[in-house]
């Protein structure tokens, strides 16, 4: 059946928020039943594109030098959204996780996206990050996990090796500028009906509606 709706979704790999976003996403097409008349496609965001290349620190650290906050309060932060996710059936480990520069991460979703493999891929990504604790700038790492997606490790190495899909990284963050995103995750469903963060299921499932009886008128 072909789509009737499209949901494009402007996401960082490294985002907490962003999984769950995913998630409730999920579950609102669910239950809605629009799951096979939807496409979704994602679209790169890094959330700090000026973080050092090369650079790897630890999240907590990372968050408590971002806010000025002492550990303990990035220990709640962290503990608040982790049971958050917890909810959706994510199980963070943001205890473990490193913060990176994502633009390599990025430039291989667009390489995935061209493959139809985008969705697999950045759920992938997001779970390695959030979940597995991998590091999300290591070119190995990052080589195992569009393979375990099925993209073609020679065309991936050459992704890596060179700074392809950087632009199209780039022009994604412009889209989402112009559309008014200040950060992510944020939806856009058919152009017209905007969702700008992890909302409940219950505001995917009122757009989601809204754009199909739209789209049926």
């Amino acid at each position: 059946m072909a789509a009737a709706l499209r949901v494009d979704v402007w996401s960082d790999v490294i985002c907490p928020w962003c999984y769950i976003g995913k998630r409730r996403l999920e579950a609102a097409l669910r239950q809605t039943g629009y799951a096979d008349r939807v496409d979704v496609r994602w679209h790169s965001f890094q959330l700090d594109p000026g973080h050092p290349a090369g650079k790897r620190q630890p999240v907590h650290d990372m968050l408590a030098g971002k806010y000025g906050v002492p550990p303990a309060q990035v220990r709640a932060m962290t503990r608040q959204v982790s049971e958050l996710a917890a909810a959706e059936g994510l199980t963070y480990a943001l205890d473990r996780a490193i913060a990176v520069n994502t633009l390599d991460a990025h430039r291989l979703n667009q390489l995935a996206a061209g493959h139809g493999l985008g969705g697999q891929l950045h759920e992938r990504l997001l779970r390695a990050h959030l979940v597995d604790g991998e590091v999300l700038d290591d070119a190995p790492t990052l080589i195992r996990l569009a393979a375990e997606v099925g993209l073609d490790v020679d065309a991936v190495r050459r992704v890596l090796d060179g700074d392809g899909y950087a632009a199209d990284v780039a022009a994604d963050a412009r889209a989402a500028h112009r559309l008014g995103a200040t950060g992510v995750p944020f939806f856009v469903i058919d152009d017209r009906w905007r969702i700008s963060g992890a909302q409940p299921v219950d505001a995917f499932v009122a757009a989601l509606r809204a754009a199909h009886a739209a789209a049926g008128a």
